[in-house]
């Protein structure tokens, strides 16, 4: 049978018993243009014993995660090894194959049990996560793979999210920017900061239309949660509906308002009516006893380069609050302080923005809301 053109097997005449196993797999929309790459080393890495590519069709990103996994343990056991070290940058796949996360999303449960099947015929499996730049040589098969499906006479399918006119390169980490659901501050139009209200049940409803959007479309690698109730909760709706866990970070957190929690805008300028104009216009202020817009910029951009790390070429549902949100797509478009004071975002509204590895940065979206209506 003739193969597909993306598809590539190579596997040396050689029994080894110690490989390690480097896989990826990528998809240009997820779901989109997929393919899968594979790559055998011997026990030292000086050696490739085998490589495995093939594009894939329309698939999501895990979905082809997974088949480079399963091409890469197919190798590894033509070759006779016995033990093997799986090294890929989907954290979701490790901590699935490694027993410590869950599957449900239905369509990986057969290609786990697949992977699963093939781990169990080795003398015993490894499982490591790596950051995306020490995968490199799967990821160029897997991009080989997805690019011999545009054709010779064609230029290769590029990544949705490197527009033509910028000279970033490479799969960037997509967030997925969702505020969370309304709260009874929210609805008196209060400050609400480092208080921990709970959802209304009209903020119940926004979180579970918000799951559905996620949870149709899928491809989402991570669920990340600022730790308050208002955003954990909404986080967990979605978290269930992508059958994937909640995994907390400090730095996600609101603004710490101080005194004014709690207050209208009229209270707190009626309060401090000096100090409450000058922080309307000036970042690095303070609200008495609480945290600047400075200090909030500093954690958050310390948040995103570590979920740039953890979960690079992925995407990543970030659930947070209004300043963490703008601040991401502030720091996405280099602006100045200004866009703080000017961007409006309503409840359970998504933006994404996208970090590439050099550098580069675009917004793809802002405050979309359509999954509400």
């Amino acid at each position: 049978m003739q193969r597909d053109p993306g598809a590539y097997q190579g596997v040396r005449s050689v029994t080894v018993d110690h490989v390690i196993v480097e896989a990826d797999g990528g998809s240009r929309g997820n779901p989109g243009t997929a393919g899968y790459g594979a790559v055998v080393f011997d026990a030292d890495r000086d050696a490739v014993l085998a490589e495995r590519r093939e594009h894939l069709g329309i698939a999501t990103n895990n979905v082809a995660e997974y088949r480079g996994l399963i091409a890469g343990l197919e190798a590894a056991r033509e070759l006779g090894a016995g033990e093997v070290d799986v090294r890929m940058d989907s954290k979701l796949v490790i901590e699935q194959m490694a027993g410590r996360w869950k599957v449900k999303h239905p369509d990986m449960i057969p290609l786990q049990r697949r992977a699963a099947e093939l781990a169990r015929g080795f003398d015993e499996v490894r499982w490591t996560w790596i950051p995306r730049a020490e995968n490199s040589h799967a990821d160029r098969l897997a991009n080989e793979a997805m690019d011999a499906a545009a054709g010779p006479s064609a230029d290769p399918v590029p990544t949705p999210s490197s527009p033509g006119w910028m000279a970033t390169t490479g799969t960037p980490t997509r967030f997925l920017l969702l505020r969370h659901g309304q709260t009874p501050l929210s609805v008196e139009r209060r400050y609400s900061g480092r208080g921990n209200p709970e959802l209304t049940e009209a903020g119940l409803a926004q979180a579970a239309s918000a799951a559905r959007r996620f949870g149709s479309r899928g491809g989402v690698a991570a669920v990340v949660s600022s730790p308050l109730d208002r955003a954990r909760v909404t986080a967990e709706t979605a978290a269930r509906a992508l059958d994937l866990p909640v995994q907390v970070h400090e730095g996600l957190i609101e603004t710490d308002f101080g005194d004014w929690e709690g207050l209208t805008f009229a209270e707190a300028a009626a309060r401090d009516p000096e100090l409450h104009r000058k922080w309307l216009s000036d970042t690095s202020v303070r609200p008495p006893g609480g945290e600047s817009f400075d200090e909030v910029r500093e954690r958050v951009a310390d948040a995103r380069d570590d979920l740039i790390e953890r979960f690079a070429g992925s995407n990543v549902l970030v659930v947070s609050h209004v300043t963490p949100i703008k601040t991401v797509l502030q720091l996405a478009l280099d602006a100045g302080p200004a866009f703080l004071y000017r961007l409006h975002l309503d409840l359970a509204s998504l933006s994404i923005a996208e970090f590439y590895g050099d550098g580069g940065a675009s917004v793809r979206l802002v405050n979309d809301t359509s999954h509400l209506s």
